[in-house]
């Protein structure tokens, strides 16, 4: 993950799908290069990456386990996620049983408690971003095949990881203001794993862990960094409309500033959730009355008070009896 020449403006479009937000970060600095490309080349500042995660208040109702189906073989090779993960983290070659894909013998390190480990039983698959975490903080309006691809994730590492198990059933649902790894020297990776996930998926932070996170990448965690992000859905970068400053405090060489910018719903976005979850997401979006991208029902949205419409229904940007927070919903 974490791991000259003239200078250049280059941009990086974190969009938030779930939500129906994209945020660009534009950063200078010195570069050899113009070519955009090299942005999804470039690794990114733990701390500039949390400052562009929105932050609100969580949903605390309506999770339950089973809505995200988990450990499946997505790749229909035989091997379903948690078997992946065993043979994908063992520092040696794994011992796998040739019939089922069961993961026999193999050796880990569990980067949680730095305990080295040979035994599969002791190990636990840890979603990073935990699932009810997840739920609370935006998955809630997901399709049901959106959340089965976030609780299956094996296309960027640092969602999924295998560690000791006792420690990750001490860590729960709970994010990083209640919950870091005994192991203090994997703070700051840890850290770094969690606003990554956080913003390629386009969840949200509530007050406390926005406050924590950002605090620790800013100052005990100053030189962390993080590999490119690839937004779920693999939507391009936008061009940004209005730019605000976020950064203050810490001098440094880089400048940053976050551009909220109408959002790019990802077209593998599917379209049911079940029964008990919010609004029913689309795969396309039509323009506000007040010119604030209506990206699908239930996607959250600014300012509040704003109307729109989506396929001939009208909608409006406010908050509900029981959530504080602001999405489109119809009057």
């Amino acid at each position: 993950m974490t791991t000259h020449p003239k200078s250049s403006r280059r941009n990086v479009a974190l969009v938030f799908g779930a939500a129906g937000i994209a945020v660009s970060i534009v950063v200078s600095q010195t570069t050899a290069s113009s070519n955009p490309e090299s942005v999804r080349t470039s690794s990114l500042s733990a701390y500039d990456v949390a400052l562009t995660i929105p932050v609100v208040a969580e949903v605390k109702t309506g999770y339950k386990r089973e809505y995200f189906k988990h450990w499946v073989d997505e790749d229909s090779d035989g091997c379903n996620t948690r078997e992946e993960v065993l043979i994908r983290d063992s520092t040696t070659k794994p011992q796998v049983d040739r019939y089922g894909c069961k993961v026999i013998a193999g050796n880990w390190y569990s980067p949680y408690d730095a305990r080295k480990l040979t035994e599969p039983s002791d190990i636990d698959i840890d979603h990073m971003v935990a699932l009810k975490e997840a739920w609370d903080s935006g998955a809630n309006v997901w399709s049901a095949s959106t959340r089965q691809r976030f609780a299956n994730d094996l296309t960027d590492s640092r969602s999924l990881i295998a560690v000791t198990d006792s420690v990750n059933r001490s860590k729960g649902d709970r994010d990083p203001s209640n919950w870091l790894p005994p192991n203090r020297g994997y703070w700051c990776e840890y850290l770094s794993r969690w606003v990554a996930v956080k913003a390629r998926w386009g969840l949200s932070m509530d007050q406390s862990e926005a406050g924590r996170v950002r605090k620790l990448l800013q100052n005990d965690c100053a030189n962390t960094a993080i590999a490119p992000i690839t937004p779920v859905g693999g939507a391009a970068p936008v061009t940004p409309t209005t730019t605000v400053p976020v950064r203050t405090g810490r001098p440094t060489a880089t400048t940053v500033a976050r551009t909220v910018v109408p959002a790019i719903t990802p077209a593998s976005t599917p379209s049911t959730t079940p029964a008990s979850s919010a609004p029913v997401p689309a795969s396309s979006s039509s323009v506000a009355d007040s010119g604030v991208a209506v990206s699908r029902p239930g996607a959250f949205c600014a300012p509040g008070g704003a109307r729109g419409t989506y396929n001939g229904r009208a909608y409006t940007c406010t908050t509900s009896p029981t959530e504080s927070r602001n999405r489109w919903r119809q009057p």
